[in-house]
């Protein structure tokens, strides 16, 4: 009889740690996916609430690069009107496309690779108009067959003005080139200007440290720049690894 009673107690036991053993399981298989999700959407309101912020900042970088531009490009225009006045009324349309692909650009996150080169070209083409007879200029662009890449909007330009800015000032053995290569979605971009023993070109910086900070933002660590001064040569090099239009 005792035996049974034993037996009785064990077999009730085990009842309840069945039951105890069940009711846990059930919990954990209820609240595993109410937890889940609860991190899942603060982690989504995180990542959700940088990406706004680095909208914000490439935002505000935009604003403040476009008129650095514009007044860059508009002092361009002024130097060569001096220099040949009969030639403005065809430049000034050419600035005038130069200013509509800013604007037009301006609200996009990207352009195809193929409109910004030929902005960039058309902004080469403005300056061998102004310094062209007595700076040595070269523009190359190579870009394997595949044009569906995408970029941000003038992110090279800032590079390029630079160039132009600090490589031309100068009246003998002037230079600017530049190079850009594009294979399998990998950027080359490749600047070298000369610099003048007397440089009287008073410079802000402000197109070059917008640019980086652009870059940053957008690429993160994935991106490489190199710049080189060694009072003679200004070189810029910077690769970047460019994503295709869906």
């Amino acid at each position: 009889m005792f035996a049974k009673c034993h037996l009785y107690q064990n077999s009730h036991q085990r009842s309840y740690a069945y039951q105890l053993a069940s009711v846990l399981g059930t919990l954990v298989c209820i609240l595993s996916p109410i937890i889940v999700f609860k991190f899942y959407r603060i982690h989504r309101k995180q990542t959700d609430a940088a990406l706004l912020f680095n909208q914000m900042q490439l935002n505000s970088l935009k604003g403040q690069l476009n008129p650095h531009f514009l007044f860059n490009t508009f002092n361009t225009l002024y130097g060569i009107s001096l220099e040949f006045p009969d030639r403005t009324p065809d430049l000034i349309m050419k600035v005038s496309q130069l200013m509509r692909y800013q604007l037009e650009s301006n609200s996009k996150q990207c352009v195809s690779l193929e409109d910004e080169l030929e902005f960039i070209n058309s902004y080469v083409q403005l300056e061998k108009e102004r310094v062209g007879y007595r700076c040595d200029i070269t523009f190359e662009s190579k870009v394997d067959k595949d044009y569906t890449y995408k970029i941000s909007p003038m992110l090279l330009i800032a590079f390029i003005e630079n160039a132009f800015k600090h490589g031309t000032c100068a009246i003998e053995n002037c230079f600017v080139k530049i190079d850009i290569t594009v294979e399998n979605g990998l950027l080359k971009l490749h600047v070298t200007n000369s610099i003048p023993k007397k440089n009287d070109v008073i410079s802000t910086k402000i197109g070059l440290k917008n640019t980086i900070e652009r870059l940053n933002l957008i690429y993160g660590k994935d991106y490489k720049l190199d710049i080189n001064d060694d009072k003679e040569t200004y070189v810029v090099d910077l690769e970047i690894q460019l994503k295709k239009f869906l």
